[in-house]
């Protein structure tokens, strides 16, 4: 479903999820995310005001050969993509990240999220919840995986 700034939302982000309905393996594909220069330079004035970031002409000179989103910017993206297809019953509670950029989002690029459940385990200080860790790849319309994130998310159990 296209929305009106050009992203589409997931094929079917279904009903609210539990700790119980999170089994290893399980996965869940975001809609898709366009990036524009402008909302490139945008978020780095903001947020990371470096040249490779907020001036292309700048940008041809550096490590980058070009523009480059803020590696921030493409985890807000995706936080985005996430909160639209991964749907826990109490929302994303992190609890823990580990992140990897091997290469920049660029203008042009529209980002997916995929992301499968690979571990899971109750908490005994919290007994209504439990830890499920997902790893979430972001890619561009290439496939090329611009964001790789392991997540520790709270997940409520079901009554």
């Amino acid at each position: 479903m296209m929305r009106e700034d050009g992203a589409t939302a997931p094929a079917a982000a279904g009903r609210k999820v539990f700790y119980e309905d999170l089994q290893v393996g399980r996965r869940f594909t975001s809609g898709s995310r366009p990036l524009d220069a402008d909302a490139v330079k945008a978020f780095a004035r903001d947020f990371d005001p470096q040249p490779f970031h907020t001036d292309e002409d700048t940008a041809r000179g550096t490590f980058f050969d070009g523009l480059a989103a803020s590696g921030w910017h493409t985890a807000a993206l995706t936080m985005r993509l996430l909160v639209e297809s991964v749907p826990v019953a109490a929302g994303l509670i992190g609890a823990g990240v580990e992140l990897v950029w091997p290469r920049p989002a660029r203008p042009g690029d529209v980002l997916t999220v995929e992301s499968e459940v690979i571990e899971r385990r109750e908490l005994k200080s919290k007994p209504g919840y439990g830890i499920v860790r997902l790893r979430s790849i972001t890619r561009n319309q290439r496939g090329e995986v611009l964001q790789d994130m392991t997540s520790s998310v709270l997940a409520p159990r079901r009554g």
